[in-house]
């Protein structure tokens, strides 16, 4: 089943100037899956204005619960958070039934992956994955660890902020969002070579979750409200913008 298109459907087009440069050498990873040319942009067809919908009886019960969702004989270790927004089109509409879909490192900075050999410690407990629906005014929330920071092999000494993919999947295909949530107050922000090749630091801003005091969990959560906008002028940015797919 699929999003129905109104006729003569179609999206704003992405001002692709506002995202990062596709090749990005300081973004080491990134330079051999950057394309070179300027990508050229397609009149939207009925593959682009529509994709899947999501019913809430195909999520688990605790799918937007990544402190429980893999418990085995405990609870997992850091600190408990809560995160919650809302997904909004080009125009500051609420996007409802939009799948949202998160994964992260545990509080030690380790992701579960076989292919993860950072020596922070594993957590049994803990999975790192979670999904969850937005609501009818595109509001979404879940529970979970929040992720610790990493080294990684970009230069010497380079760290990854804390934070938490997304991958958001909205009224059209088009609308397909991936991209990263870091957290207010983080001094690596500042100094991740990711960030860095962000057009400004508005934008960079527009990537991070501000505490939300009003949303804490008496003795037990804080929370951090993070709001997503897709497509638009002030559209959520990519991961980054590399896929060299329709404009």
């Amino acid at each position: 089943m699929t999003h129905a298109a109104a006729p003569g459907d179609e999206f704003m087009m992405r001002d692709t100037a506002s995202h990062p440069a596709a090749y990005a050498p300081a973004y080491k990873t990134s330079v051999l899956r950057s394309p070179r040319n300027a990508l050229i942009s397609l009149q939207q067809s009925l593959t682009e204005v529509t994709a899947p919908v999501f019913r809430p009886e195909e999520l688990g019960p605790l799918d937007n619960d990544l402190i429980m969702n893999a418990s085995k004989d405990g609870l997992p270790i850091g600190e408990r958070i809560v995160v919650h927004g809302y997904v909004r089109d080009q125009f500051g509409r609420p996007v409802r039934n939009a799948l949202v879909e998160v994964w992260q490192a545990n509080a030690s900075g380790r992701y579960r992956h076989k292919k993860d050999q950072y020596i922070g410690a594993m957590d049994p407990n803990f999975g790192g994955c979670g999904r969850m629906l937005t609501d009818e005014n595109g509001y979404y929330a879940y529970r979970t660890i929040r992720p610790g920071p990493y080294p990684w092999r970009n230069r010497v000494n380079d760290w990854r902020p804390a934070h938490i993919h997304y991958a958001i999947s909205g009224d059209g295909w088009v609308q397909r969002l991936i991209t990263q949530m870091y957290f207010e107050g983080d001094p690596l922000i500042w100094a991740c070579p990711i960030l860095g090749i962000v057009p400004s630091e508005e934008q960079i801003r527009g990537l991070i979750a501000m505490q939300d005091t009003s949303a804490f969990v008496p003795l037990d959560s804080r929370a951090y409200r993070f709001d997503i906008t897709l497509r638009g002028h002030r559209a959520t940015l990519f991961e980054n913008f590399v896929q060299g797919a329709k404009a």
